[in-house]
C-alpha cells in the first residue's frame, strides 16, 4: 500500500501562551495548532494573522513547523 503522504511535505503553525519568557513550557490550555498548509506561504500568512492579534502577550509564541511522513520500517 502506497502512503498518500509519501515526497509531500505539509506545514502547521503550534505554539500557545508560555509560563515565561523562556518559552519552555506552555501554560495548560493554551496550546494552538493551526493548519495544515500545504505551503510554507500558507502558514506563515496564518502565523502573521494570528501573531497580529496576540501582539500584546509578551509570552504568547507561535512557530511555522514543516511535517513530513516518518520514514517506513521494512
Amino acid at each position: 500500500m502506497t502512503d498518500p503522504l509519501e515526497n509531500r511535505e505539509i506545514w502547521v503553525v503550534w505554539g500557545g501562551i508560555f509560563r515565561d519568557t523562556s518559552f519552555q513550557e506552555l501554560e495548560p490550555g493554551t496550546e494552538e495548532l493551526l493548519g495544515p498548509f500545504h505551503s510554507a506561504q500558507a502558514a506563515e500568512k496564518a502565523w502573521l494573522e494570528r501573531m497580529r492579534r496576540m501582539v500584546d502577550i509578551a509570552s504568547h509564541r507561535l512557530f511555522v513547523l514543516r511535517a513530513m511522513p516518518a520514514p517506513r520500517v521494512p
